[in-house]
């Protein structure tokens, strides 16, 4: 599993020109990608990473609160993409990434986990499967790759 996170001041995610999830404030843009093998034990760990990710500036100006710390909030976004394989040759292939029946109960299991963590009003959705338009400010910038074992292993 992947999550490209970005420290953003504001996200949002159209469908269809309908605003489906929004914020304003300090946050965090997750784009989740699941691979075929990855289990629910693995979800869980890398969330409980992602709400211990220390990435944003204390008094001092250091990256060293987290999301929960600033009181911010999170859009999470599946992202099929981020197993892109372009190995051969310049179309990306994407058999790397898991297929939509095990991908959406592994991102959903996610977003359930950030909800429990941050709140059920601050934790916003993309649409599974939709084409979308993320619009965002990444504040820093910050944009942070996250991977769990599995993710890494095959590399």
């Amino acid at each position: 599993m992947r999550f490209l996170v970005q420290r953003v001041s504001r996200a949002s995610v159209a469908v269809d020109g309908e605003t489906v999830s929004s914020f304003e404030g300090p946050g965090l843009l997750v784009f989740c990608g699941v691979a075929p093998r990855d289990t629910a034990a693995q979800a869980e760990k890398l969330c409980a990473k992602l709400l211990k990710l220390r990435i944003f500036e204390d008094a001092a100006g250091a990256m060293n609160r987290s999301v929960a710390d600033v009181g911010g909030s999170a859009i999470v976004v599946s992202q099929f993409t981020l197993y892109a394989d372009l190995s051969h040759g310049n179309r990306p292939g994407f058999s790397n990434a898991a297929r939509p029946e095990t991908a959406e109960p592994l991102y959903m299991r996610c977003v359930e986990l950030l909800r429990a963590a941050l709140g059920a009003e601050r934790v916003g959705t993309g649409r599974f499967g939709a084409s979308m338009q993320v619009s965002l400010l990444n504040d820093g910038p910050c944009t942070i790759l996250m991977e769990s074992e599995a993710a890494e292993d095959a590399r």
